[in-house]
């Protein structure tokens, strides 16, 4: 074999050993990565921006961990080694300042809205559908842990519906416990945010109502750095989550943003 030909064979054999590219695998030390503890609302958006960060930041790894936001709090208080956490209120982020256990103060980086799902109803004829005889359990989420939960409650009683319907309700610890519920027969409806009624796979599955800002205000969501040894790399995937640039995949799942273009 000649040696233009050897060196053909050996860049073939290069090539075949390279593997495709992705930039949210693991490149560099556990030093370079961020834990983030994200409210159960927020898991599609931040697939997507974790995407949209680690292209522009291959070397850093982001590690997420969805949950109702009061457990969340609840573990961040006992010590869960996160850098940063991403509630679906204000108010477990200034606990979370109360306490002592941040660095920085909460910083609200976008408002969800509350939907109601279901597989089986018409869910376009309003909040009143869920009065119908043959709507017999509503999934909602614990308003204790749950911030969608809560609004949704006081929704319910704003318009006149939650003493109707009280015992139908079935209560889960997240939104996406809720979506379960309705997505198995487990209940006939259910309310959760409208970030994830908008996923491919809820759309393709169901139907959704979205809640009026007359129905259900707007749910400021606040960010807080947990006092943790990469608080430097809580802060630049932070700025990334609050930046112009992750705006527009805000938008594109249901939210709102301070951001104006």
């Amino acid at each position: 074999m000649g040696f233009k030909s050897s060196v053909y064979m050996f860049l073939l054999l290069v090539l075949s050993n390279c593997k495709k590219y992705d930039p949210i695998i693991e490149r560099d030390t556990l030093n370079s990565k961020v834990s983030v503890a994200a409210a159960a609302n927020l898991r599609d958006v931040l697939q997507d921006i974790r995407y949209a960060y680690a292209i522009e930041n291959p070397h850093n790894k982001v590690d997420i961990t969805f949950g109702s936001s009061g457990l969340l709090t609840q573990q961040i208080i006992n010590g869960a080694p996160f850098d940063l956490f991403l509630s679906a209120n204000t108010d477990f982020a200034e606990e979370i300042k109360k306490l002592g256990k941040n660095d920085g103060n909460p910083k609200i980086y976008a408002f969800g809205k509350v939907a109601m799902w279901s597989t089986r109803q018409d869910v376009s004829k309003g909040l009143s559908l869920i009065l119908n005889s043959d709507v017999k359990k509503i999934a909602i989420a614990n308003p204790e842990l749950a911030p969608y939960g809560k609004s949704t409650m006081e929704a319910l009683k704003k318009a006149g519906l939650y003493s109707a319907v009280e015992k139908k309700i079935v209560w889960a610890e997240n939104i996406n416990q809720a979506a379960q519920f309705a997505s198995t027969g487990n209940a006939d409806v259910a309310f959760i945010a409208l970030s994830n009624a908008k996923s491919k796979e809820m759309t393709a599955r169901g139907n959704v109502y979205e809640l009026s800002g007359e129905e259900c205000s707007p749910i400021a969501q606040s960010g807080i750095i947990i006092k943790s040894k990469n608080k430097e790399g809580a802060k630049e995937f932070f700025d990334f989550v609050t930046s112009a640039k992750a705006a527009e995949i805000w938008t594109r799942h249901g939210y709102q943003t301070k951001i104006t273009r």
